[in-house]
């Protein structure tokens, strides 16, 4: 499997000889670099290039082209040898940036065989020389990292900036670009069929990754254009698998990648339109977004994977302007330990002027950083206000017009694909909130925090508001479940052992929806889980014979929730054992759990109630950043998605339950 890299991102190397493959937009010359353990250049002779092509454990190609492939033999390179850098440069009398051209991706894989690492250089501007990846040499383990970084001065400026004097920088540039006089760029060089493509790749965050969690959700990762399938991932619970690279119209503004498989329709997929018509752009503008606008074979599936690619794009988007800032930073770093280090700038206003300039050249890459950073989250803004309004109600917020339909509006005749837990953002942009989608049927139980020890936010709540806002969650996921399920095929069972959850289940339960009331007391919490438990034994035995028709006349065949307030409360050694059998076996069979608990009051219990606690997704009543994408891993901030105060959408939705049931509200 490819791992894919985003700009700043490192990945281990498992073996020493390896292959660098280029695929880029436009003809380009390869070169490649080696260096100390601070980037330094040796001299001219650390650079092979087309006019001489090898050095120890490296060989170059020796002309102008669209792919490339470059020999590497770490363990040849030599002790002194801390880091190999691979260099694109456009060579003269072709494109004039690295932005007007299409993105080239590099791959680190094994001499002729499989690809281990792949990177796309995308957010490229104004660059004619540019670093794609290094190899680099970290307690005597080899890793690559995704680099990306370039000078709109050429191959001299890189060279100047690694340590060669000025002089040898344009002689070595000059040399290398020799081979790459303005007639020897002909159309037979340019790649031919599509633009470079990212192939399959991360599944999971680096171990170590800001924001992970052991509890933290799983991500399914489905194949195209079947429906996907969940894969058990650390992080936040999307599907899908990246694609092709961003390829930005030559000459025209860059724009959000879109060229994602998941984000533009296939030929093969079924005319279903979208739910809006795309509007034309004005000249130089990017195109504007459309909802629907992904692949899919109904336009639910569709929106569900726009969700993901926008969610997607976003991670990738902040993390190349991190990364960006964090070079800056550096280099600054570097170029002020430079300027103290030398004593002829400790006189004088020469130390504070070359103080200023490393401050200045900071402050430039970082407003460079900026502007794509601000760019791309506009196209996320603009295509957030279009895709939010035609989400379905399984995805949508409270408080969109799909909810507030009455009676006549009834349920749906179909399961739905995924639900709608809350929303994402990230501190870049805390307005652009990304739907956190989770997959039905539930393949992790949910668990809501009631506790005051989770974050910032539930720490400053009184104790009592805390736990009324967790059981209003937990009810408003019970009613959204119910209601976007057909009549039939789903139902709700609930735990209250002290009955201090009322005031919140009184909805379900002037409705009649439940599926019996409340369980009370020590008695009702060991006959629902018995009943629960017995369900799950009788189905798995059908299915292992081959025989789901022959259920008991009793056993309720459809996906059952069971909630379960202020757990331990009511549980013995024997109902904890069952509750830890349902959340384990329960999904596969269609019973599903939906805690509301502090982890805290049930450190009674010990040790051995933490594999029960990892194997559901945390949720939060309050603001918390315990979450993190599969990508990257950004800490992303969850917000629940609650009823607006005042609303009556819950009752509306539970008049519309009641009606599609053939019942009568009391």
């Amino acid at each position: 499997m490819t791992a894919e890299l985003v700009r700043g991102q490192n990945h281990p190397l498992s073996q020493s000889r390896v292959e660098i493959r280029v695929s880029a937009g436009t003809p380009v010359l390869a070169l490649a670099s080696t260096a100390d353990d601070e980037g330094r250049l040796a001299g001219p002779g650390a650079v092979a290039h087309p006019g001489a092509r090898a050095l120890p454990g490296l060989e170059v190609p020796g002309a102008v082209a669209g792919q490339h492939r470059i020999a590497v033999d770490l363990d040849a390179v030599g002790p002194a040898v801390h880091r190999v850098g691979v260099v694109l440069v456009l060579p003269p009398g072709g494109p004039e940036r690295f932005g007007a051209v299409p993105a080239s991706y590099v791959a680190v894989a094994e001499p002729e065989g499989a690809e281990l690492v792949g990177y796309t250089l995308t957010g490229l501007e104004s660059e004619t020389a540019v670093v794609a990846v290094e190899l680099y040499r970290r307690q005597g383990a080899w890793k690559v990292r995704a680099v990306g970084q370039g000078y709109a001065d050429g191959l001299g400026a890189l060279l100047a900036d690694a340590g060669l004097a000025a002089s040898a920088a344009t002689e070595l540039a000059a040399a290398a670009l020799d081979v790459a006089a303005p007639g020897d760029i002909t159309r037979a060089a340019m790649p031919t069929g599509t633009a470079p493509t990212v192939p399959r790749g991360l599944r999971a965050p680096q171990d170590g990754a800001p924001g992970s969690d052991p509890g933290a959700p799983a991500v399914p990762a489905p194949p195209a254009p079947e429906p996907p399938a969940p894969i058990p991932v650390s992080g936040v619970p999307y599907a899908g698998t990246p694609g092709p690279a961003p390829a930005d119209s030559a000459g025209g503004p860059p724009t959000v990648n879109y060229a994602h498989p998941r984000r533009r329709r296939a030929s093969t997929e079924p005319p279903e339109p979208a739910p809006r018509p795309a509007e034309p752009a004005q000249p130089g503008e990017p195109p504007r977004p459309v909802a629907g606008d992904a692949s899919g074979w109904s336009l639910e599936e569709r929106l569900y994977n726009q969700v993901w690619g926008m969610f997607e794009d976003l991670a990738r988007t902040v993390a190349a302007y991190r990364s960006a800032v964090d070079f800056a930073d550096s280099r600054m770093d570097r170029e002020l330990d430079e300027a103290l280090s030398d004593p002829r700038n400790r006189l004088g206003g020469s130390g504070d002027a070359a103080r200023d300039t490393a401050r200045a050249r900071r402050d430039e890459l970082v407003a460079q950083a900026q502007a794509v950073l601000d760019r791309d989250l506009a196209q996320l803004v603009a295509e957030s206000e279009v895709v939010e309004p035609a989400l379905p109600a399984a995805y949508a917020r409270w408080d969109n017009p799909v909810w507030h339909g009455g009676p006549s509006t009834g349920l749906p005749e179909e399961n739905p694909l995924a639900l709608r837990l809350g929303d994402l953002h990230l501190p870049e942009r805390p307005g652009l909130r990304i739907p956190m989608l989770m997959r039905v049927p539930l393949e992790r139980g949910l668990w809501i925090d009631n506790g005051r020890t989770g974050s910032e936010a539930a720490m400053a709540m009184d104790t009592d508001r805390l736990r009324r806002a967790a059981m209003d969650m937990a009810v408003a996921h019970a009613v959204r479940l119910l209601a976007v399920h057909p009549g039939d095929r789903f139902s709700v069972r609930v735990i209250d052992a002290a009955g201090a959850g009322g005031a919140s289940l009184a909805p379900l339960v002037r409705s009649g929806v439940l599926a019996g009331p409340p369980a009370a007391g020590a008695a009702g919490v060991t006959r629902t889980l018995a009943e629960l438990t017995r369900r799950v034994d009788l189905v798995q035995m059908a299915l292992r014979a081959g025989a789901p028709e022959d259920l008991p006349p009793d056993v309720d065949t459809a996906e059952q929730l069971l909630l379960v307030h202020d757990f331990p409360h009511g549980f013995d050694d024997r109902a904890v054992t069952q509750l830890r059998y349902l959340a384990d076996e329960g999904p596969s069979v269609g019973v599903h759990l939906l805690m509301v608990a502090d982890r805290d009051e049930a450190s009674a219990y010990g040790p051995l109630l933490d594999p029960l606690w990892r194997s559901l997704m945390r949720l939060s009543p309050v603001p918390d950043n315990h979450l993190a994408d599969p990508w990257v891993g950004h800490a992303w901030t969850f917000e629940p998605d609650l009823p607006p105060q005042g609303s009556q959408v819950l009752d509306q939705a539970l008049e519309r339950i009641t009606a599609a049931r053939g019942g009568t509200r009391p």
